[in-house]
């Protein structure tokens, strides 16, 4: 593969068009072969943050098979990279790509923590716990530098709230102390994504993001410290992490995982131009074979946005994928289970004597 054809460190090879722009952005291939002959990073592929101050933060989830209600994203936009996400389309409303610019171009939502804060003192909010994040990773790169979603915990736990966190990211760890606090009152769920065992895999589908052996540590910490623990295998890519099933979920029960949870790939939108672009670049001779099974889970289609359908997939590989899961909680989940959380220690204040920030 030439160096021009393929952008180390980056999930998305290219920025699609957004569909809501008139004018279309590309990048001189012969200057990004230049800047890899010389070493460098060019700046067009430098991660930039720009600080924004949006009106809400606390966002109702309105798919009835994500499995949340309510959800809070610090950052919009994720440098983890990961070439599948589901997410990516949802940088286009800010005018962005969600190719190449949702991983470099990311904005930190500064006013987050007040946002939450006001959102909990609401005289008619009831506990519904609330994610971090059901859109974009709350513990990507960005959130060592700016602490966001460290704030907002400190608000959870002050007002006693329920909360979930989904993420790829070893930096949870930072906010044990948080954590803990919250387990105790059992306040907290912790989703962590595990697509792969192999090394090799993660780093071509989600270049930025920890490592394996990191997430299982990080799976085995929660876990000693009371914290339940799901780990999501998601997505499966057929023929890419597909084979992986059992001993996936053998490695995170016998790191600690209480439960663990699963969804098959699907490219809706801009993901399925990026997607393609990427896997005939990085693994062209699987890409046909590839994109074909992944087409004959959804109907015939990359694209799938039918409720119901569109997580687990359809036809014979699915079925399979299904059956996979069903003997490996059978064999490694047989006896644990998971209490809802408790939301009787909400405290609803509606004057802080105290200062948050």
């Amino acid at each position: 593969m030439s160096l021009k054809d393929y952008i180390k460190g980056r999930g998305a090879q290219q920025n699609v068009h957004n569909k809501f722009e008139s004018l279309k952005h590309t990048t001189d291939p012969e200057f990004l072969e230049h800047c890899h002959q010389e070493g460098e990073e060019p700046d067009n592929l430098k991660t930039r943050f720009q600080e924004v101050y949006p009106k809400t933060i606390v966002n109702k989830v309105k798919s009835p098979d994500v499995g949340m209600e309510y959800s809070v994203n610090p950052y919009q936009g994720c440098e983890h990279g990961c070439i599948y996400c589901y997410a990516r389309n949802s940088h286009e409303y800010w005018g962005y790509s969600a190719g190449l610019d949702f991983e470099k171009q990311i904005l930190v939502k500064k006013n987050a923590p007040q946002l939450l804060t006001q959102k909990l003192q609401q005289k008619n909010w009831e506990p519904n716990t609330i994610v971090f994040s059901g859109n974009t990773d709350c513990y990507q790169p960005a959130e060592k530098k700016f602490e966001l979603t460290r704030k907002c915990l400190e608000v959870m736990l002050n007002f006693k709230h329920p909360t979930g966190i989904i993420t790829k990211n070893s930096l949870i760890l930072r906010d044990l102390d948080l954590l803990k606090e919250l387990a105790k009152l059992n306040c907290i769920r912790v989703s962590i994504s595990i697509t792969s065992l192999a090394e090799e895999t993660r780093r071509i589908l989600e270049p930025r993001t920890a490592s394996i052996k990191q997430r299982l540590k990080t799976v085995e910490t929660l876990a000693e410290n009371d914290i339940p623990v799901n780990v999501m295998v998601a997505p499966i890519i057929p023929f890419i992490n597909s084979h992986e099933i059992l001993p996936i979920v053998k490695a995170v029960t016998e790191a600690g995982a209480s439960s663990v949870g699963y969804t098959v790939v699907r490219l809706n939108g801009a993901i399925a131009e990026i997607f393609s672009d990427w896997i005939k670049k990085t693994l062209p001779d699987k890409a046909e074979r590839v994109l074909h099974q992944i087409e004959a889970c959804h109907g015939g289609n990359l694209n799938d946005s039918r409720f119901g359908t569109r997580m687990k997939g359809e036809g014979e590989f699915s079925k399979q994928i299904a059956q996979q899961f069903k003997i490996a909680k059978a064999k490694y989940l047989k006896n644990k289970k998971v209490s809802e959380m408790d939301t009787s220690h909400y405290l609803q204040l509606k004057n802080p004597q105290y200062e948050l920030f």
